[in-house]
């Protein structure tokens, strides 16, 4: 295993002066570190796209490269920007890409995770991104460093270093909590608000797996629940998809912060169309607590104004239990389409997770939709 601080004194030795990214839970060690020692070179991204735009920006004013750090699920909104932006074949822009490897091949993993993992290092060969696998001894990872800044230096390119699941030693962050209303609360008070027949579209994360815990606990169906287990920032498109194609049931999606912010331009397509059945409720802990609990930078944004200048009609924000209560008596009369619930970072340590597979669950989902 590689000691994260370690690691960090040997990229900013070769010449890192910024660092931006999404948090990934396999480098969230080393994604603390860098929270932790450097708060006026480091932004946390909306998205893994604007992650590359940051440090191209940084490289554009400072001459020095930044490292850009990622799950490789995030691949997909870095694809872009690459090609068109940092290639060596465009303008030429060198950064270090650090991507945590979930779903390697030949080692078990969660199903949305899997296909990524096998096509990881073929999407960075088919981008003409050179790349190598992060050793775990500090000097094959000293060798490999030199290398990746040299190609960098020499064509002006982007470089990969794929990082395995355990290769960083554990360094603990704790984010500041906004609210004494858990999650897990908040959650089980708006299922038990909801009618039955109503469609609920939760995003990627803990909030799908709390939904999915309570119901078994509660002895509810969860085949009215649709767990949106990757494509993070896409629960709200999804949703709206669903309401437009069933006007006659009503469609909840349960958002959270950092998936809301990532792709932010949905709550504008949302809300040019607004159908009468959706109702947009985000639960906003001000972290990307799922992958190590860096601030998603809702903290300080207000979700609930951003919804409003968005379009949506009769937006609210609670903080508190009562707060929330007051509020789904208010959107059971149809009179509300979006909601902010302020609550505290933390989950469970023994939390769950589905027991159906991604397609059982989508062919549940389906027959309970039609069925009725």
């Amino acid at each position: 295993m590689i000691q994260p601080e370690w690691f960090h004194g040997e990229v900013k030795k070769r010449g890192i002066t910024f660092f931006t990214g999404v948090p990934d839970s396999l480098l969230k060690s080393y994604c603390n570190v860098v929270a932790i020692q450097e708060s006026d070179n480091h932004r946390i991204a909306a998205n893994e796209g604007a992650s590359v735009g940051l440090a191209a920006g940084h490289y554009l004013g400072s001459g020095a490269p930044s490292l850009v750090y990622l799950q490789n699920s995030g691949l997909g909104n870095l694809v872009n920007p690459l090609v068109s932006l940092a290639s060596p074949d465009v303008y030429g822009i060198p950064m270090l890409l650090l991507i945590g490897w979930r779903g390697k091949p030949e080692r078990p993993d969660e199903p949305q995770h899997m296909v990524q993992g096998r096509i990881t290092r073929p999407m960075l060969e088919c981008m003409n991104i050179p790349h190598l696998v992060l050793p775990d001894t500090p000097s094959s990872v000293e060798e490999t460093l030199d290398h990746a800044f040299n190609v960098m230096k020499d064509e002006s390119t982007p470089f990969a270093l794929v990082v395995p699941k355990g290769r960083f030693e554990a360094v603990q962050y704790c984010p500041a909590s906004l609210s004494e209303l858990s999650r897990e609360t908040a959650i089980q008070m708006i299922a038990d608000a909801l009618p039955r027949e109503t469609l609920i579209v939760a995003t990627t994360g803990k909030i799908s797996r709390e939904l999915y815990e309570y119901r078994i606990a509660s002895k509810q169906s969860e085949s009215s629940d649709f767990l949106t287990v990757g494509s993070m920032g896409h629960a709200s498109a999804i949703a709206l998809g669903l309401a437009t194609s069933r006007p006659d049931r009503t469609v909840v999606c349960l958002d959270g912060d950092g998936a809301m912010l990532m792709h932010l331009g949905t709550i504008a397509t949302i809300a040019t169309s607004l159908p009468k059945n959706l109702i947009h409720i985000v639960l906003n802990n001000g972290c990307h607590e799922s992958v190590g609990g860096l601030p998603s930078a809702a903290d300080t944004v207000s979700l609930s104004a951003l919804l409003e200048a968005a379009g949506y009609p009769s937006v609210s924000k609670v903080t508190t239990a009562n707060e929330l209560h007051q509020a789904l008596t208010i959107l059971k009369t149809g009179d509300m389409q979006a909601l902010e619930v302020v609550v505290s970072a933390g989950s469970r340590n023994d939390l769950g997770r589905p027991k159906r597979t991604p397609r059982e669950a989508k062919e549940a989902f389906m027959k309970a939709i039609h069925d009725t």
